[in-house]
């Protein structure tokens, strides 16, 4: 048990460096990176149980198209605590001229904005807020993992030799013929921090061999930018 401050003690101070040791967990399609990533962070929390994961997907009806909703609801089913922050409860009707959310666009809104509206029901928790780069560190300090809806074609690792082909998250031999969209949603897991090189260290299923870092700028830009709705899904270790 931790003692009690004395009056006047200054607050204790996060840690200037943080890396967790977040499984990585390579995607097997281009639409699966939020399961893979709700399989490293299951995997994080000693949770994970293929045959149930498989039992999860089928009983919540996870096709090929994952919003950041869809992975809250996983980890309820799981009793994993969360909070899922983002700057819409819903569909951004926006979103239908985009590319990357069109073809489901038509089919997927009202099944969505169910998920919302049931939501509180479901105990599933959603709020509506604005996170910080300081509220993600501080989430991570504390042992915890994130993860994080961003704009591929906007996030860029510092440690990869080359830049991710954003739009071919395909099998080894299976041909991309996509053109390059303004956005690409993919899903990460924020697993650490550098304060003094202002870093953010992240797994990306895209890969299965590394853990990858930005800059907390490019990170910034790209979970911020728009068809992101700024998602993020806080996964807590005490569940």
């Amino acid at each position: 048990m931790r003692s009690p401050r004395e009056p006047g003690e200054p607050p204790p101070q996060e840690a200037e460096c943080v890396q967790l040791k977040v499984p990585i967990i390579q995607q097997l399609y281009h639409w699966d990176c939020g399961l893979a990533c709700s399989r490293m962070v299951l995997q994080y929390l000693d949770h994970l149980d293929n045959d149930e994961f498989q039992k999860a997907i089928q009983e919540l009806r996870l096709t090929k198209s994952i919003w950041t909703i869809d992975l809250a609801y996983l980890m309820r089913h799981f009793g994993v605590k969360h909070k899922f922050c983002t700057q819409t409860l819903g569909v951004d009707k926006g979103y239908k001229n985009q590319s990357f959310y069109r073809k489901h666009f038509d089919t997927e809104e009202n099944r969505v904005n169910q998920l919302f509206a049931q939501a509180k029901a479901s105990k599933v928790l959603v709020e509506k807020c604005t996170v910080t780069v300081q509220d993600i560190q501080k989430h991570l300090s504390q042992g915890h993992v994130a993860i994080v809806l961003v704009n591929a074609v906007l996030l860029l690792c510092d440690l990869c030799s080359s830049p991710v082909k954003y739009c071919c998250f395909l099998p080894i031999g299976q041909k991309c013929f996509c053109r390059n969209p303004d956005y690409q949603g993919h899903f990460i897991v924020l697993c650490g921090y550098n304060t003094a090189s202002g870093s953010i260290y992240y797994n990306n299923p895209a890969y299965a061999d590394r853990t990858c870092c930005t800059s907390i700028r490019n990170f910034e830009e790209a979970r911020r930018s728009y068809g992101t709705d700024e998602d993020i899904l806080f996964i807590y270790t005490d569940s």
